[in-house]
């Protein structure tokens, strides 16, 4: 049997909920990741064994902690972090990599904080309930997007349930009226040389006020959501067209190939020209 399942989410067009990457893993003694930085949230779950956690809290002091089976962590965007399995009991885990719109709320209600960061479930059914979605989606890498998608609610649901102490707030308000209209807004003229400025302006809202309400909804600033956005059709031209670079960049808003291509880095990690040749499907 093998020891690694490992999937990129093949689509990031979701909104209000998206999945990036995914897996399963039965960790060597003393395996260790990072240290690193997610531009996302990133949950374990440990099924057996046990490891430590090395996160930066909010005021960037490193913090550790050890985590066993039946427990989990959080990583949140931006958080620099180092995850270690044990020397006698390696952990095996699943993970998921994901993030929208209503994650931020939904995690600061069940109580996760780059402070508080490890899973510790009241409900050992709805603790299996999740762990078994994960699992579910991390065997299930080559289903349809909206498939996993769905099971990625269900995750998100049972994690919510199992360890959150209130209720989770029901129906809409202004606040997210306003977040979805820019974020409808930023849909149709992602490719246009807009600003924070024009986003606020279609809102009715002064830019401050805006801004704030975004980020706290959103969990990241307008722009760096924007140009997230950009990147992720740029991704999608890549990988599906034979357009040139530059050509790529001005569908998303650059005018500029280098200004495009440091953009583009900066969300990947590559440059464009080497995303392309690792991530072109062949037509």
């Amino acid at each position: 049997m093998k020891d690694l399942l490992f999937s990129v989410f093949p689509n990031e067009n979701f909104v209000d909920l998206s999945l990036y990457q995914f897996g399963w893993e039965r960790c060597a003694p003393s395996h260790s990741y990072g240290p690193a930085a997610r531009n996302h949230y990133l949950f374990h779950y440990v099924i057996s064994g046990t490891g430590t956690l090395l996160a930066n809290d909010v005021s960037g002091a490193t913090q550790t902690y050890q985590i066993k089976s039946g427990q989990g962590f959080m990583i949140f965007p931006g958080q620099i972090n180092t995850y270690i399995a044990d020397q006698k009991l390696p952990w095996e885990y699943v993970w998921l990599e994901f993030d929208g719109l209503r994650v931020k709320e939904t995690v600061e209600i069940a109580g996760l904080s780059p402070n508080a960061p490890v899973y510790r479930a009241h409900s050992r059914d709805l603790r299996e309930t999740m762990m078994n979605e994960m699992l579910y989606i991390a065997r299930n890498g080559d289903m349809a997007p909206l498939h996993l998608i769905g099971h990625l609610y269900l995750f998100l649901d049972a994690f919510t349930r199992s360890i959150a102490s209130m209720k989770i707030s029901r129906g809409g308000s202004l606040r997210d009226f306003y977040v979805h209209e820019a974020i409808a807004f930023i849909e149709q003229n992602f490719q246009n040389d807009i600003s924070v400025e024009d986003i606020a302006d279609r809102c009715g809202l002064n830019r401050s006020y805006f801004g704030k309400i975004f980020k706290d909804a959103v969990g990241r600033t307008t722009q760096e959501f924007l140009m997230n956005y950009r990147m992720t059709k740029a991704a999608e031209l890549l990988k599906l067209t034979q357009l040139s670079i530059g050509d790529i960049g001005n569908a998303v808003g650059y005018e500029n190939p280098l200004h495009f291509s440091r953009a583009f880095k900066n969300i990947y990690g590559i440059s464009p020209r080497e995303w392309r040749n690792r991530n072109q499907i062949s037509v």
